[in-house]
C-alpha cells in the first residue's frame, strides 16, 4: 500500500497541482492587496469615501453601531454583504487573469501544431527533386 501511495503521489499530475495549490495561495494573497489597497480606495473615493468591508447588516444586537469591527468585537449577529462584493471583485480579477493566462497558451500551443507556411519556391524545388527522383532511380 505504501508503494502504491508512493507511486500515486510522484505521478507528475499530483505534483503539478501541489505547486498550483502553492502558486494558488500566494496569487490569491496578491489579488487580495489589489483589490483592497489599489482598487477599492478609488472606487470608495468615487462613491464618496464609502468603504465596503463596513457595509453589513446587523441581524441580531445593537443597530446603532457604524463599523464591522466594533460589530462582531461586540459580538453581534451581522450580514456583511460588502466583504462579498469584495470577494467578487477578488474572483473576477482572478478569472479575468487566468484568461488571459489560458489564452496565451492556447496561442503558444496552436502556433506550435501548425507547421510553417513552405516558401512557394522551395515547394517547387521539392516538386522538381521528388521528379528527378522518378526518373532516375
Amino acid at each position: 500500500m505504501l508503494e502504491e501511495f508512493r507511486k500515486f503521489v510522484m505521478r507528475g499530475n499530483v505534483i503539478d497541482l501541489a505547486v498550483g495549490v502553492v502558486v494558488d495561495a500566494s496569487f490569491t494573497a496578491i489579488v487580495n492587496s489589489l483589490v483592497k489597497d489599489v482598487l477599492m480606495p478609488p472606487i470608495g473615493l468615487i462613491l464618496g469615501g464609502i468603504d465596503f468591508s463596513d457595509f453589513f447588516i446587523t441581524l441580531k444586537g445593537d443597530h446603532g453601531i457604524s463599523s464591522l469591527a466594533a460589530a462582531q468585537k461586540a459580538g453581534l449577529v451581522t450580514l456583511n454583504y460588502g466583504l462579498f462584493i469584495n470577494t467578487i471583485i477578488n474572483f473576477l480579477i482572478i478569472a479575468f487573469v487566468l484568461f488571459l493566462i489560458i489564452r496565451a497558451i492556447n496561442r503558444l500551443q496552436t502556433r506550435k501544431d501548425v507547421p510553417a507556411a513552405v516558401p512557394e519556391e522551395v515547394q517547387l524545388l521539392r516538386e522538381i527533386r521528388d521528379s528527378l527522383k522518378v526518373r532516375n532511380p
